[in-house]
């Protein structure tokens, strides 16, 4: 009976003491609410190779944690139509942005919100 217990408790603080860590670290990426979960999985999976994991760009893409990206300047739209059919490049220098292959509208109403969370999140908006 007590090796139970001990393997109970061994097992909860090697899955729950770590939440708690990077719960109160200031420099951690804030929890994603549920709703924009979808969002984020397939941002990661068709963005962040050159947007970042995190919007803060990379060396094939640029950070949509930039002005140019705020509601404002890029609407959702833009978002929409870079995925989806592509743009010539304006504003950086990393070239045009192709199509993205598999991404769907529907993946795309998942990944705009997310990004637009995670945007105001971090103070861009």
């Amino acid at each position: 009976m007590k090796t139970i217990v001990y393997r109970i408790i061994l097992s909860l603080s090697v899955v729950v003491l770590p939440i708690f860590a990077v719960g109160n670290d200031a420099s951690a990426e804030p929890n994603v609410p549920f709703k924009f979960a979808l969002g984020k999985t397939k941002y990661l999976e068709s963005c962040s190779v050159c947007h970042g994991p995190r919007l803060e760009g990379s060396k094939q893409g640029p950070p949509l944690m930039h002005d140019y990206y705020k509601p404002s300047h890029h609407n959702d739209d833009a978002f929409y139509r870079a995925a989806l059919q592509g743009v010539h490049a304006h504003h950086w220098q990393f070239g045009d942005m192709p199509k993205i292959k598999g991404i769907t509208p529907k993946d795309m109403d998942a990944i705009i919100p997310f990004i637009r969370w995670l945007q105001h999140e971090k103070g861009l908006f």
